[in-house]
């Protein structure tokens, strides 16, 4: 299969506020980009303009990290959305900041975004990111809340499945496109640097989550703009849709069509 590829994802920075389980678990070392070696905005407008927009780059998402914490997200938002060739423009985020940004954001040109939320409660979601003291999940569900508020559409909900411990929330997370139209993917829990983890968890995969859900609500075939992997289902009668992103039991590297830019200037395949 010849896909044409013509997405990039840009990591604005490598830091992230959250210490997600499935990304960096307990007593695992992360390398640092120094300051001083991150893209500038000139310099990351520039290679845009200049290099991946004449190659045929038209479709873009900001990553990290967590993009939010990088000072002018705004502004590079605001320069990416402006260049004429631009045909799409989103952003991932844990959206732990997002409640104070989305309307600045959604006024720079940003108009779709997907938010981490692996969990409804409290507990289980501090427990997956990493949270200490106060709880991060009002925050994050606020922001979730403000996006939706500001116009952002299509709104998607990752939510990373590990056996254990927010497996039992399938159903419920599920029920959230309902009456909303929101967005849940769910992903296969996969091991990037976590192999302890997804020894002692495994994984569990896609069809077997539709098929809780379908003997729940039933399930029929769902279409929502986008750019990713998911395969999209929704429940009858929903608002919203379900996707499904099956990295581990259903490999769809011939689909791929897209390249993502490191936040010190590499170029390096999606995965």
């Amino acid at each position: 299969m010849n896909n044409v590829v013509d997405y990039l994802r840009i990591s604005l920075v490598d830091r992230c506020n959250f210490r997600c389980q499935y990304c960096m678990p307990e007593g695992a070392e992360i390398n640092y980009v120094l300051q001083q070696d991150l893209l500038t905005q000139d310099e990351l407008v520039t290679l845009l303009r200049e290099v991946f927009i004449p190659v045929g780059f038209t479709r873009f998402r900001l990553t990290g990290g967590e993009p939010l914490i990088r000072p002018g997200v705004v502004e590079i938002v605001r320069a990416i959305a402006h260049f004429p060739e631009t045909q799409d423009l989103s952003m991932t985020t844990n959206g732990f900041l997002l409640a104070n940004m989305a309307q600045d954001l959604y006024e720079a040109g940003l108009r779709r975004v997907n938010i981490s939320l692996d969990s409804l409660k409290a507990e289980v979601f501090d427990q997956i990111v990493g949270g200490r003291g106060r709880s991060r999940w009002q925050q994050v569900w606020n922001g979730i809340q403000a996006a939706y508020q500001v116009g952002f559409n299509p709104l998607k909900l990752n939510v990373v499945v590990i056996p254990g411990v927010n497996d039992a929330e399938v159903l419920e997370l599920a029920a959230l496109t309902i009456d909303r139209e929101w967005h849940v993917r769910f992903i296969e829990f996969m091991p990037i640097g976590n192999d302890q983890l997804f020894q002692d968890r495994g994984w569990i995969d896609s069809e077997e989550l539709r098929c809780r859900i379908r003997a729940h609500w039933g399930l029929t075939e769902g279409q929502v703009r986008g750019n990713g992997p998911a395969d999209v289902f929704k429940i009858s009668g929903a608002k919203g849709t379900l996707g499904f992103i099956s990295q581990m039991s259903e490999c769809f590297c011939d689909r791929c069509n897209r390249m993502r830019l490191s936040a010190d200037g590499w170029l390096r395949p999606a995965y």
